[in-house]
């Protein structure tokens, strides 16, 4: 496997919402990553795919809810959020896409 193979299996896609736009005026940007990373993965992959400095890796898991579709119980999957703060003068634009 090569590295930038690795590096998507660790970067799942982008979150837009309106929290990650609030956080991306600070210089922050926010990834649904792999639920067994770790932060030094994350900080890796975004530094190899989008070519930026990362300053520091939070990271938050979201249990999934409980959910009910015609008349059948479900659940919807545990997701891990990654707010990847950059370096000053550093930027991505998830808009466009990898």
């Amino acid at each position: 496997m090569s590295a930038t193979t690795e590096q998507y299996d660790v970067i799942h896609k982008p979150v837009i919402t309106e929290k990650s736009t609030m956080a991306s005026e600070n210089g922050a940007v926010v990834f649904e990553v792999a639920m067994g990373s770790t932060k030094p993965q994350i900080k890796e992959a975004v530094e190899g795919l989008f070519g930026v400095k990362v300053k520091a890796v939070n990271t938050t898991i979201t249990k999934g809810k409980s959910k009910r579709f015609r008349g059948t119980s479900g659940r919807r999957k545990d997701v891990k959020k990654a707010y990847v703060t950059l370096e000053e003068g550093n930027t991505i634009d998830v808009t466009t896409g990898l």
